[in-house]
């Protein structure tokens, strides 16, 4: 076992038993609590530091998922189903890797994400140069690990932090992804041309670049992310009212945890209807923007907005959540979305516009996911949080998957408007069930 320079070798044992509480409880939770500022600064820059790859990762890959569809399928009608491939493959993903972080910590689940992301990505690139659609598809499922990882992350930040830094925790490393997130939809031309004289189709070169970025997050978790934050967290609740011992971290009990607190369903609606809407939106952008004359560094310039808004100003979210309370937040993001979708549904060939709209998209997803996701770990006890969290992973991208699915059957038969119209009318029950809560 390595162990952190900053941290006694006394902490080390309680940690990385692979959820065990076995060894000397006594002296050992006194320094792993007397350490915890350090831990706290230790974990949050390594998850930075990842997300900021793996949001490189999956940007770079995904500004160019509905074109390449097309390209590959002949047909727009098709083309929504590669970055709905995608969340499908985030959502299949969830459970098994919550399951394996509930088993053995955040470290071993993140890794495989990320490895699992790297061979979708090549696979895709594969069936690019086969022309082969289904095997396109297969890809872009496991290029959505990516996305499993990314978002698994921010509950990681959230496994050590106060009740009342939770919502700043979590949105600091939604934070992190800005970085990547914006560069990769930007090189996402270079990386096409990269590929020109390897017979791979410029679509597809992004999703080789993607790779090999999911790769360097694999090494930087497996070597840097010691001592393990779950593991840490459980280690911290031994012997304590929260310490319910494997029965309590099971499936099982992250359902029934959820069932029994309205304020934790209200939270699994949240981050669906938002990550639905985002998703629907979004994934048909590309395809109406190049309907009206963009090319692909425009189309980039546009997505690298949208996922400025979604990351940038996260840290806002989390203030407010944290200052105002979760369900106001969930309040602005459903203003948030249903402007989004005015601005985006009625843009038609103005691109300027088009861009504003989903920027105000990305605003109102950041919104919704650092305050339900905060919501979320605050509703449930410690034991069953990883459960809960993987449930809820599972429940968004299931949502946004069909969502995505229904996006381009939608633009093919009724245009991007329609898209946008139907985006609006999911977050009615949203907004009538946060209101009802508030008041209650």
């Amino acid at each position: 076992m390595t162990t952190d320079p900053d941290i006694p070798d006394a902490f080390a044992p309680p940690v990385e038993t692979s959820g065990s509480q076995s060894g000397s409880r006594s002296g050992s939770t006194a320094v792993v609590a007397a350490e915890l500022p350090a831990l706290r600064r230790r974990i949050s820059a390594v998850l930075v530091a990842s997300q900021i790859l793996g949001g490189l990762g999956v940007a770079t890959g995904i500004a160019l998922a509905s074109v390449l569809a097309q390209e590959v399928s002949g047909t727009d009608a098709l083309s929504g189903l590669a970055p709905t491939a995608t969340v499908a493959g985030t959502a299949l993903l969830s459970m098994p890797l919550a399951a394996l972080m509930t088993a053995r910590g955040r470290r071993p689940g993140l890794v495989l994400a990320y490895a699992i992301g790297a061979a979708g990505a090549g696979v895709v690139v594969l069936a690019a140069v086969l022309g082969n659609f289904p095997l396109l598809l297969a890809g872009m499922a496991g290029f959505g690990a990516g996305s499993s990882a990314n978002l698994q992350a921010r509950f990681a930040a959230a496994d050590l932090a106060e009740p009342e830094r939770r919502g700043r925790a979590i949105s600091t490393v939604v934070w992190a992804t800005t970085i990547g997130a914006v560069l990769g939809p930007n090189i996402a031309a270079p990386a096409g041309r990269s590929v020109s004289g390897l017979g791979i189709p410029p679509a597809a070169g992004p999703f080789l670049w993607a790779a090999g970025v999911f790769l360097l997050s694999a090494a930087l978790v497996a070597v840097l992310l010691r001592p393990d934050p779950l593991l840490t967290a459980r280690a911290l609740a031994a012997g304590t009212e929260e310490d319910a011992g494997p029965e309590g971290r099971s499936l099982r009990a992250g359902v029934r945890a959820v069932r029994e607190s309205p304020r934790a369903r209200l939270a699994l609606v949240t981050l669906a209807v938002s990550h639905t809407a985002m998703v629907s939106i979004m994934s048909m952008t590309p395809v109406a923007l190049s309907h009206h004359g963009a090319d692909i560094t425009l189309i980039g310039l546009v997505i690298s907005g949208h996922i400025a808004g979604m990351y940038a100003f996260s840290p806002v979210m989390g203030w407010l959540s944290d200052r105002l309370g979760r369900l106001s937040v969930i309040g602005l993001a459903v203003g948030l979305l249903a402007t989004a979708a005015l601005l985006a549904g009625t843009a038609g060939p103005s691109h300027g516009q088009t861009a504003a709209g989903l920027f105000v998209l990305g605003l109102g997803w950041s919104a919704g996911l650092v305050s339900g996701s905060a919501l979320l770990t605050d509703s449930v006890p410690q034991p069953a949080r990883a459960a809960v969290q993987g449930l809820s992973d599972l429940t968004m991208n299931t949502a946004a998957g069909v969502g995505g699915a229904g996006a381009g059957l939608i633009v093919a038969q009724a245009g991007y408007g329609w898209l946008n119209a139907v985006a609006a009318l999911l977050l009615l029950p949203l907004a009538a069930v946060a209101v009802r809560r508030k008041r209650g």
